[in-house]
């Protein structure tokens, strides 16, 4: 029996869904349906195909070498079929679907959630995968299924499109006590290296450059650190158990200086603010779900970090 086209997207999606959820039951519980249904729509697949598509044993799926040429090819099936319907329906239509996004890990299952429940609640037929990663070279976003990044920081892939959307402030910070002489350090932001360090690996090792509010020459502060990590949160709570010395994003450290976990120590000076920048893939057409998650997006981050500021100063 011929199966229709529409029809033939839905099975490819469904299977797409069953590859990446890792079971029926999974991709059964993501798509909103039953395991039963999942298992009729396979089977219909796979005799449209000719062939099995997976092995399956009672705890475990693997794909059959037809099933991973298949899943390659549906893959980037599914991706043209998006943008050839945002093409013909327009970027104005309503976002349906599910949209995949890699975020950073503190910025995004911090600040970024606020403007993402607005986001959603305005959208309510669009699903989302909210990926925590800080390592970029995950970011293959058609092996991936990606349909965008928000990045903290440059090394931009020139083959995507970069657009700048806010810049994150920094702030150094210390337990109270650490530092002897507050007021001569914030005259000279270079007395702190005889301080133990942290160092946010992602953005800074051994030197961090610091910029005064008033336009003084900017001065960097050479250090050799006790502590290395690559999470946001881990210096944060090395600098409240007084570890050392520490530069981190101002909207997560403002809350422990309000309830005077720390301190900043130099009030009169910022490290260089960090971009943020909203990535994705460079196509001809964009599906409605990424057009209108980049366009509010890129206004409401901007205002969340700039709140923040606000309170601060």
């Amino acid at each position: 029996m011929a199966v229709a086209t529409t029809d033939k997207i839905e099975l490819m999606k469904t299977f797409v869904r069953i590859v990446e959820a890792g079971s029926l039951s999974a991709a059964a519980q993501q798509i909103g349906t039953t395991q039963p249904t999942i298992s009729r729509r396979l089977k219909q697949l796979e005799h449209y195909v000719g062939g099995r598509l997976f092995n399956r044993t009672t705890h475990h799926l693997k794909l059959t070498e037809i099933g991973e040429k298949y899943y390659l090819g549906a893959v980037e099936l599914l991706a043209n079929w998006d943008a050839f319907e945002a093409g013909v329906v327009g970027s104005a239509s309503e976002p349906t679907g599910r949209l995949r996004v890699i975020v950073p890990h503190a910025f995004g299952q911090d600040t970024l959630i606020e403007p993402l429940t607005e986001f959603m609640a305005l959208h309510p037929k669009l699903n989302v995968e909210w990926l925590l990663h800080d390592d970029r070279s995950i970011l293959d976003f058609v092996t991936n299924d990606i349909d965008c990044a928000i990045q903290v920081g440059d090394n931009i892939d020139d083959n995507m499109v970069a657009i700048r959307i806010a810049e994150v402030p920094r702030i150094a910070v210390a337990k109270p006590g650490l530092i002897e002489d507050l007021a001569s350090v914030n005259e000279e932001p270079q007395k702190l290296t005889r301080y133990p360090w942290l160092a946010l690996q992602t953005f800074y090792r051994y030197q961090v450059e610091f910029h005064h509010h008033q336009g003084k020459p900017s001065q960097t502060v050479a250090m050799v650190p006790r502590f290395f990590t690559d999470s946001l949160y881990a210096l944060r709570s090395a600098a409240v158990n007084g570890l050392g010395v520490g530069v981190g994003s101002q909207w997560l450290l403002e809350r422990d200086i309000q309830q005077g976990r720390l301190i900043n120590i130099l009030p009169s000076w910022n490290a260089a603010p960090l971009p943020v920048y909203l990535i994705y893939p460079y196509a001809k057409f964009y599906p409605a779900k990424l057009t209108t998650f980049v366009q509010f997006m890129r206004q409401r981050i901007s205002q969340s970090l700039n709140t923040v500021t606000q309170i601060t100063n």
